[in-house]
């Protein structure tokens, strides 16, 4: 644990509160041209601006000033676990988000499928997202590969997404990924930074190639990439610091294995984000804390679509009023990350945030943007501090000190 955990876990008091954290994905942006609008400040939210004039506001940082952040560590610090200490690789997060069970030791990746040309360079990381249908007839062709001394467990997760995880002797998770991040270029070889670590390069170094041979007379998915080689490390639940009895309410496998992984609950429900508020309502009695997530600002943002984000924004907002209907206690919107349509991919920006409860000081702030929550009364703060910030706006801390 950190410096602030262990005072946290020192004054939690129980006083029957909730908490509802909404998170999405990527909201952050940037204009398209010097003097524009980002694609938040050009959505119409009405539901979070109004939020925005009873609330207070601020900028928060993932990481730390410049750097850019991955969804996993933007998540942890949302909810109070500094990414620094806590460098969960995607891989586990990703089984987990399947309910994949690992043991320690065992090393696991997040696989992509992706689209090469006759070069051997990649033209899609995605391979034209392909459906979780297609994705599935992919993995089973793969479950073909066998590799003396090493066992390879492959399940399909959503998409051209899937998990792939190596269990043997002294394997190592210390490895870069393959993805290089950018089209135009071919994947990257692994190479391992220890001796365990190097053991299991070998090990994925022939997986690949299997892997590349097997696919090649596919049309779009004739690839694979490997990234967030990593295994599973002990890390303090939401409970045990916080004193919160908490749900997850999210539909990307990712995101249930990062609640997972903090003890959470996941919500049972199919469907998309229209549906999340009505699964809060129906489990509203049950827990103390509620994380809503929403993902289709980030994958078009990615996707370098300013109008396409714009309108996924307006979706997430479609379902913010009825959210706010619950009267949670303490009520935070917020991002992982800024994922701006300019640059195509994460960035390194500070994302927006607004904290509404029935004991916080509302600020000048009148409409939820970048530039308006940048003057707001958070203040410009670490994303690791939210979740000090909304126990002590909901009561669920005791003074410290005499």
């Amino acid at each position: 644990m950190n410096e602030i955990q262990d005072l946290l876990k020192e004054l939690k008091q129980e006083n029957g509160t909730k908490i509802v954290f909404v998170v999405a994905d990527g909201l952050g942006g940037l204009p398209q041209e010097a003097g524009g609008k980002t694609e938040l400040e050009e959505a119409r939210t009405p539901h979070l601006d109004k939020l925005a004039k009873i609330g207070i506001t601020g900028m928060s940082t993932p990481i730390l000033p410049g750097i850019t952040s991955g969804s996993g560590p933007g998540h942890l610090g949302i909810f109070g676990y500094d990414p620094m200490k806590y460098r969960i690789g995607r891989g586990v997060l990703e089984a987990l988000g399947i309910d994949l069970k690992l043991k320690p030791g065992e090393v696991a990746a997040r696989g992509n499928f992706c689209t090469i040309d006759e070069k051997g360079n990649i033209k899609d990381r995605r391979a034209g997202r392909i459906s979780s249908k297609e994705g599935i007839r992919l993995v089973e062709k793969l479950r073909m590969i066998h590799i003396p001394g090493v066992e390879i467990s492959l399940e399909p997760v959503r998409g051209h997404r899937f998990i792939a995880v190596f269990r043997g002797e002294d394997l190592g998770p210390a490895m870069n990924d393959t993805d290089p991040q950018k089209v135009g270029v071919p994947p990257l070889i692994p190479v391992g930074k220890d001796e365990s670590s190097k053991r299991t390069a070998q090990f994925v170094t022939n997986f690949l190639t299997q892997a590349k041979k097997i696919l090649n007379d596919q049309k779009q998915a004739n690839m694979v990439t490997l990234r967030g080689f990593s295994s599973l490390c002990p890390i303090p639940s939401m409970t045990e610091l916080y004193g919160l009895n908490a749900c997850a309410i999210a539909y990307y496998p990712m995101y249930k294995g990062v609640a997972r992984l903090i003890g959470m609950n996941i919500a049972d429900f199919e469907g998309e984000w229209d549906k999340e508020a009505s699964v809060l309502k129906k489990y509203w009695n049950d827990y103390s804390f509620f994380f809503l997530h929403f993902k289709g600002s980030d994958t078009t943002g990615e996707d370098g679509n300013f109008d396409k984000k714009v309108a996924q924004i307006e979706l997430f907002d479609s379902q913010i009023g009825t959210i706010a209907e619950m009267n949670p206690d303490v009520l935070v919107i917020t991002s992982d990350h800024s994922t701006p349509s300019l640059l195509s991919g994460h960035s390194w920006h500070p994302v927006p945030v607004v904290l509404v409860s029935h004991s916080c000081r509302p600020d000048d702030v009148e409409s939820f943007g970048e530039r308006s929550c940048s003057h707001g009364g958070l203040g410009h703060i670490k994303s690791k501090y939210l979740m000090s910030i909304a126990l002590g706006h909901a009561g669920r801390l005791r003074k410290f000190g005499a």
